[in-house]
């Protein structure tokens, strides 16, 4: 088999397999979480103060990080590219309503959140210096499976740390070169991506959290600004926005300008898939944060994982009300991927468009890989201790020059793979773990109360 038959192949896997089920069974583990907390979601408000109570604090290798650079480090890796890309995408094949379901997944997703930072705390430790902690650890502690955690360990660094990493250090050679006012080769980008991602990687734990903590904020401001000012220009078209997202989210979508329509069951699956894969619920990935931040009690850092999905909830919504206000799906319906988002912008702002969305896309993507690279390490670390971690961040470096110049399709279609196999023993052990989750959260409200 040739790559473009091997390309084939994992797409038709992912598309027709692989993606549908793993909707159902992360949709599932997340409606059956919220029954057994008892709509956790409704403590979404207390999370602030929690939040806030604690103040940002300083991380160490010894004491972990504090509740906010937890929180800062997980939204790094649940807001990236597939913020823009997946929304387009599920706009272009789903339909507006596909954002209705979308709110929907990340709703029912957030007792899932809840529950693998809850997990997270009670079965986190200490090795060689490091406090650590993630699934790995609470698969084996808790459900008592080496083997199990294993797996996970393994694919988590093939999906996320490597072939992910890739993916996200390509989108931004991409973006970069995009506004570039002369062509550069992009090896080049890639070389300065590297150097910068190398001195965050440096400092270790310590640096890590320091940056989450600082660029994630600002990020996420630029991006909300940005996106803001889009909207309030076709402010006058926003009634209609919603009012398709709700219309199509339970009937057929059938577009003028050449889009193929979208069937509700597809607008469904669109929906509910991309939101999920966004806001990472069930994957595994965020519980390394959340894990060693330093709480009174593992039920308050659950509560602050609630607030990471609310900012992913945020950007995904902006970016659908940016791309549904300026009509771009039907004036372009050959568009693609962040091409969609870019197209939105720069039909109102021109060039200013373009550069905004070539900057947010650096650090979202950045951001991402600092995220990834440090849930990996904790993984790498599981499975063969500290002497690894450092040529670890080698690896990563060299995955970051080679992505610049690749073609990352099949990359992608791989990751996509390997997400199966991290998500099946994770939600195995969230489902037996459930009563320690329940049981962390009765315990709390009666001191609240």
């Amino acid at each position: 088999m040739n790559q473009n038959e091997i390309l084939e192949f994992f797409s038709v896997l992912n598309r027709d397999y692989i993606g549908p089920l793993l909707a159902i069974i992360l949709l599932g583990t997340g409606l059956f979480y919220t029954f057994r907390l008892s709509f956790v979601q409704r403590y979404f408000f207390r999370a602030f103060r929690l939040l806030f109570r604690g103040g940002a604090g300083k991380a160490s290798r010894k004491e972990g990080m504090s509740p906010f650079q937890a929180l800062a480090t997980s939204i790094a890796s649940q807001v990236g590219t597939g913020n823009i890309v997946g929304v387009a995408t599920a706009l272009m094949a789903g339909g507006p309503g596909a954002i209705f379901w979308l709110w929907v997944s990340t709703l029912v997703g957030m007792p899932t959140n809840f529950a693998e930072a809850v997990l997270g705390q009670l079965y986190k430790s200490e090795k060689d210096g490091h406090v650590v902690g993630g699934p790995a650890y609470y698969i084996r502690n808790g459900v008592g499976s080496k083997w199990m955690a294993g797996i996970f360990s393994v694919f988590f660094i093939l999906a996320l740390g490597i072939t992910g990493i890739m993916v996200q250090a390509n989108s931004i050679v991409d973006a970069t070169s995009r506004v570039m006012p002369m062509e550069v080769n992009k090896m080049y980008i890639g070389l300065v991506l590297a150097v910068l991602v190398g001195l965050v990687l440096a400092g270790g734990i310590t640096r890590i959290a320091s940056f989450a903590e600082k660029i994630v904020p600002f990020m996420a401001s630029l991006f909300v600004i940005g996106s803001l000012i889009f909207i309030g220009v076709h402010a006058g078209k926003l009634g209609g926005v919603f009012g398709d997202i709700f219309r199509y989210a339970f009937s057929p979508w059938a577009p003028a300008g050449g889009v193929l329509g979208a069937t509700v069951m597809s607008t469904i699956r669109y929906g509910v898939s991309r939101g999920l894969f966004s806001n990472e619920a069930g994957l595994g990935s965020t519980p390394h944060a959340h894990a060693i931040a330093k709480v009174k009690h593992p039920y308050e850092q659950g509560l602050v994982a609630l607030i990471g999905m609310a900012v992913d909830l945020l950007i995904c919504t902006l970016t659908a009300l940016v791309i549904l206000a300026s009509g771009v799906i039907e004036v372009h319906p050959e568009a693609q991927g962040a091409a969609i988002f870019q197209l939105a912008f720069s039909s109102t702002f021109g060039v200013t468009g373009d550069i905004f969305i070539a900057i947010s896309l650096f650090f979202f993507a950045f951001s991402t890989i600092v995220g990834w690279y440090f849930f990996a390490a904790q993984n790498v670390r599981y499975l063969f201790g500290e002497r690894l971690v450092w040529p670890y961040r080698f690896v990563v470096v060299a995955v970051i020059l080679i992505a610049s110049v690749a073609q990352v399709n099949l990359v992608w279609e791989l990751a996509d793979t390997f997400n199966f196999f991290l998500i099946i023993p994770n939600v195995i052990a969230l489902l037996i773990l459930s009563r320690q989750v329940r049981k962390e959260e009765d315990e709390m409200l009666k001191r609240m109360k």
